[in-house]
């Protein structure tokens, strides 16, 4: 909206709209610099995906590695960058891909120094670690943080929906088979342990991406930022070009908030908002796990007054295990499809993919499969599977009833039995087994190469050999659950500069708007390229796009 005499209700320097590591990036960079900041947060939750996320940050060559000496550097981030991102459009620059390098610095700098706690989680490696540049423990996340620090706001944190322990990023592909090896089992203790040390201290603490969000809405409440929930941002109003501010509507009161140093969108994508999920992906967005308050109205508001967008077709993919209920979240995998004693074939019963590769590869395959082999794919299991490794989707006996009613896990005792239940060649099936448990026997997966690289050995069972992602379907009972192409969230945008400034489709800049996080179109392109690549991101650009509108 191009209006030169708006009637302004409030003013402050700096509106951030959402409350997701992007936006709480901002908010506290903008605060440490003097500006006045208020956050608007559209749905009556804080957090947004970060907070119901794993927590981890993908931030080469920061301060943590330096402090323990781990080689890394500018150049091999950026060779790597290259290597694995390569030529992606605008949101992927060579101008961009440095900016991000180069602000990991600036924000864990900034954050330390508000008393966030940062770890390293040492042992995971980026997902393509074998390419130049590849490293092992660039990954960073925030130490178990005490809720009772940020008082009543935990009550509203979408965080709540996530892990409700202590419990790292870096412990869980240790937990994952903490009672079948001794290293599991040595993890599992300590992070008993650590629960027991939180009780007796009298703290509620939590981990991963619940520790990261409150951790920087604890240094924003701090700074004087304020946070308004149910607050969504409705439209960007221009002055004489330039965005000067916005329009909300809080408590059914509407109200027009300047901005005299401009606007960051840090809302999230568009997750959940199925029209769009539907003309952009192909895709009706039910298997997302992202929040449910991603609708996309950030970029659509944006793009109302000339704002581009880019990789509008794609998303942080995975496979999921759909939901059985209405109003339920799908279980996207990450360990379970990595660990021996599976594989996952297609509506007819053969592989298409390694299993154990990144999750956003495994999307890309499972979307492509659909389009020559259409219907429901499978990961099946036998039963030491089960047995001897944890499995995200079925923890709770109840959802692994309704699972099994739904027909979305099916078990049987042999393979040819499995195969009639979920409706699969049984021949076929077979043949795909026998061969993939020659694989397993020799230990090079001689179709796909699963557990060739170090990001697949990472989840796989160090006691099983030659291929710790390899064991043979052989022991029944057999489980199969199905598979879905889920996502963490979209990855397509606004498209940004390197300050994170959003652009017109001539390249032309919108003065005194800003996004970053899942609002703007991602920096990695249509990869993912180690643990941490959402957040990562969120927090550099985030602090940019603040650091920029302070100075400026």
């Amino acid at each position: 909206m191009n209006d030169t005499n708006a009637n302004w209700d409030e003013e402050r320097d700096l509106v951030v709209a959402g409350t997701g590591v992007a936006a709480l990036s901002a908010a506290i960079t903008a605060a440490d610099a003097g500006l006045s900041v208020l956050v608007l947060e559209s749905t009556d939750r804080w957090g947004g995906s970060s907070a119901m996320s794993g927590g981890g940050l993908w931030l080469p060559n920061n301060a943590l590695m330096q402090r323990d000496g781990v080689g890394d550097s500018r150049e091999e981030a950026l060779d790597y960058l290259e290597a694995t991102v390569g030529e992606a459009g605008p949101a992927a620059s060579r101008e961009r891909k440095e900016a991000f390098v180069d602000g990991v610095a600036g924000f864990v700098d900034l954050a330390e120094r508000h008393g966030v706690r940062f770890a390293r989680a040492t042992d995971y490696p980026d997902y393509y670690p074998e390419l130049p540049g590849g490293k092992i423990g660039r990954a960073v996340e925030v130490e178990p943080f005490d809720v009772h620090r940020i008082g009543e706001w935990w009550q509203t944190s979408r965080g709540q929906d996530g892990v409700p322990a202590p419990v790292k990023t870096d412990d869980f592909w240790l937990l994952s088979r903490a009672w079948s090896t001794p290293s599991g089992l040595v993890r599992g203790a300590q992070v008993v342990f650590r629960v027991l040390g939180t009780l007796a201290r009298r703290q509620q603490c939590v981990g991963m991406g619940a520790a990261v969000t409150a951790s920087l809405l604890d240094v924003a409440l701090r700074l004087g930022v304020q946070v308004r929930l149910s607050s969504p941002v409705e439209e960007l109003i221009v002055e004489d070009g330039r965005v000067a501010g916005v329009r909300t509507t809080t408590g059914g009161l509407t109200r027009r908030i300047r901005a005299t140093r401009g606007v960051v969108l840090g809302g999230g994508g568009f997750d959940h908002n199925a029209e769009w999920r539907e003309r952009y992906q192909g895709v009706d967005g039910t298997a997302s796990s992202g929040s449910r308050g991603n609708l996309g109205t950030a970029i659509e508001v944006a793009q109302g007054i000339g704002a581009a967008v880019d990789l509008m077709d794609d998303a942080w993919w995975g496979g999921s295990v759909p939901a059985v209920s209405p109003g339920g979240s799908a279980a996207f995998m990450v360990s379970e499809r990595s660990m021996p004693f599976s594989l996952i074939v297609d509506a007819g019963g053969e592989r298409f993919a390694n299993e154990s590769e990144s999750y956003v590869d495994l999307g890309h395959h499972m979307l492509a499969r659909a389009e020559t082999v259409p219907g429901t794919c499978w990961m099946i299991t036998d039963a030491r599977h089960a047995r001897r490794y944890l499995r995200s989707y079925a923890l709770d006996p109840r959802a692994v009833k309704a699972m099994t009613e739904a027909g979305v896990l099916v078990k049987a005792p042999t393979l040819a039995d499995l195969a009639v239940r979920i409706g699969v060649d049984a021949r076929r099936l077979a043949r795909t087994v026998e061969r993939f448990n020659g694989f397993c026997r020799s230990g090079v997966d001689a179709d796909f190469g699963r557990g060739n690289s170090a990001y697949d050995r990472y989840y796989g069972d160090p006691l099983v050999r030659p291929n710790p992602n390899l064991g043979p379907l052989e022991k029944g009972p057999f489980t199969a659950v199905q598979v879905v192409p889920g996502d963490l969230g979209t990855k397509g945008g606004l498209v940004t500069d390197a300050c994170a400034r959003v652009l017109r489709d001539d390249g032309t800049v919108i003065d005194g708007l800003y996004a970053a996080g899942n609002n703007s179109a991602s920096v990695m392109g249509r990869t993912y390229p180690g643990p941490g690549s959402t957040l990562g991101p969120a927090a550099v650009f985030g602090h940019l796009a603040a650091r920029h509108a302070a100075t400026h």
